[in-house]
C-alpha cells in the first residue's frame, strides 16, 4: 500500500486511516478485522454508503476499500482517486479495472489474508519484519509454517515425524498463544513476523 503523501510535523506522529465503504455491514466487519489483525497501527473507519463517505472528509483517508457495486455507481470520483481506491470484487473472474487495485473478498478467510498481505508487502518493499515477543516454541513456528502452508494435522504429523496427538495439541496451543480464531490469523502471525514470505504460502 501507498505511502501517505502528506509528511506529519517531526516528533507528531502521523495517523494512518484507511475507509471501508460497502452497503454490506457484514461482510465489511469481516474485512475490517483482517485488515486489523494485518496492519494494527491503522484506524479503519467503515461507511454503509457513498454519500456517508464523502462528507467526512474523504482526503484523510489513506486508502478507500470500496465494493464494486460502490465503484461503479460514483466510478468518476473513484478513477480520480485511484492511486487511494482498492476496489472489493467478488472472484477472480472480475474484469480487470485498467489503474485500479482490486481484492477478491468471496474467497476463503485464509486467501483473503494472504491477498491482503500481498498488497501491504506491495507497498512496503524492503520493510522489516515486526518485532515480537518469542510467542512459540521453535516446534511450535514450525507446526504453524506447516498449517499456514495448507497442510492438514496428519500431513504436518508426517512431515515432522510426529504423532497426530502432538500436532493437535501444537495446533491448540498456538491458536491459545497467538488468540487466534482460524488459520488465517496464523498466516497472518508468520508472514508478518517473518518467518515465512508470502510467497511461499
Amino acid at each position: 500500500m501507498m505511502p501517505p503523501s502528506s509528511h506529519p510535523s517531526p516528533g507528531v506522529p502521523h495517523k494512518v486511516e484507511f475507509a471501508l465503504i460497502d452497503s454490506n455491514r457484514l461482510a465489511a466487519m469481516g474485512l475490517q478485522h483482517l485488515l486489523h489483525e494485518i496492519i494494527p497501527m491503522v484506524e479503519i473507519t467503515a461507511f454503509v454508503n457513498f454519500e456517508e463517505f464523502v462528507v467526512s472528509e474523504p482526503e484523510r483517508f489513506m486508502h478507500y476499500f470500496v465494493s464494486s457495486g460502490i465503484f461503479f455507481e460514483h466510478a468518476a470520483y473513484f478513477q480520480r482517486q485511484a492511486h487511494r481506491s482498492i476496489v472489493l470484487v467478488q472472484g477472480d473472474a472480475y474484469p480487470r479495472l485498467a489503474g485500479l487495485v482490486t481484492l477478491n473478498v468471496s474467497q476463503s478467510e485464509a486467501g483473503l489474508a494472504r491477498s491482503i498481505l500481498a498488497l501491504h508487502q506491495m507497498g512496503h518493499q524492503g520493510g522489516t519484519p515486526l518485532p515480537e515477543p518469542e510467542l512459540l516454541s521453535p516446534r511450535e513456528i514450525e507446526v504453524a509454517i506447516l498449517l499456514a502452508k495448507g497442510l492438514i494435522n496428519k500431513e504436518v504429523a508426517d512431515r515432522l515425524h510426529i504423532s497426530l496427538t502432538t500436532v493437535i495439541s501444537h495446533r491448540k496451543n498456538i491458536m491459545d498463544k497467538l488468540h487466534a480464531r482460524s488459520i488465517a490469523d496464523i498466516i497472518i502471525y508468520v508472514v508478518l513476523h517473518g518467518l515465512v514470505a508470502l510467497e511461499d504460502l
